[in-house]
């Protein structure tokens, strides 16, 4: 029995108060970044591996289903105002398409087929990666797509809560978090999907850091799209040129990027 889907260790729910129900579910959670330590030699083999892909031209591709697939696309869709990469650089896919963000599609993640087909719409290349998350490990969706991946010469790897799966047996670089029954039965949102949350920040963090797109501590790469970030880049072009807030400003005004504004003050 897969240990996602186990009994939880919490009992006749409905019948307690909101504080214990509140208890309960934090103590759960306090388990979970232990379990993704454990996991961490996993993580930074398949870093690793997709960096050096990506560094010569390669995409990272997320497919899941349900939240799994939710938590794929979240963090794709945050890479490039984060770090300023081109929308193409990480790709999330879900059973169902785009329509399933919002909406439970019904059967969508037991089509093995669909998501070798899915991906063949970005034309995937063998210096592409492709991660596939599912907390189960046994989502036909998943599955099928990183199988069709491999065959075709990518990089593979996985996100699962659960020990050897179908999933993880089908790729290269599997990533296995094993965070144990959940406080509802069965209900993966919960502790399986904050490490999947977990591990996903992990791996884009790790690999824009890797390629160059953080400089210090600092997001010098960032799309300058709403009046916060604006101010945060001026805070980092003051700190990091020892100038006072006009010019900082004026820098970020005149080049439209913090790492343009540093370079051409410096160079000049």
């Amino acid at each position: 029995m897969l240990t996602t889907e186990m009994p939880s260790g919490f009992d006749g729910l409905e019948k307690m108060s909101v504080q214990e129900i509140l208890e309960g579910i934090n103590s759960e959670d306090q388990t979970v970044p232990a379990a993704v330590a454990k996991a961490i030699p996993q993580i930074e083999a398949l870093i690793t591996a997709i960096v050096k892909r990506m560094k010569k031209g390669g995409r990272l591709f997320y497919i899941g289903a349900g939240t799994s697939g939710r938590l794929g696309i979240l963090d794709a869709s945050e890479c490039p105002p984060t770090f300023g990469v081109p929308e193409d650089w990480v790709i999330g896919i879900m059973a169902g398409g785009d329509d399933a963000i919002r909406k439970a599609i019904e059967f969508a993640e037991d089509n093995k087929e669909k998501a070798s087909d899915d991906l063949e719409e970005y034309a995937i290349g063998k210096s592409d990666s492709i991660i596939g998350i599912a907390a189960s490990g046994t989502t036909p969706y998943v599955i099928g797509g990183v199988a069709s991946a491999r065959k075709s010469g990518l990089l593979t790897g996985c996100i699962t809560c659960n020990l050897n799966t179908p999933l993880a047996k089908a790729v290269q670089y599997p990533v296995e978090v094993v965070t144990g029954p959940e406080f509802v039965t069965g209900s993966t949102r919960m502790k399986a999907g904050t490490a999947q949350k977990l591990v996903l920040n992990m791996i884009s963090t790790a690999i824009m850091i890797q390629l160059g797109r953080v400089k210090g501590n600092k997001m010098v790469d960032m799309k300058l799209s709403n009046n916060k970030l604006i101010a945060r880049g001026v805070n980092i072009v003051m700190k990091e040129l020892n100038v006072d807030h006009k010019t900082a400003k004026q820098l970020i005004e005149k080049n439209k990027n913090v790492r343009k504004a540093i370079e051409n003050r410096k160079r000049n």
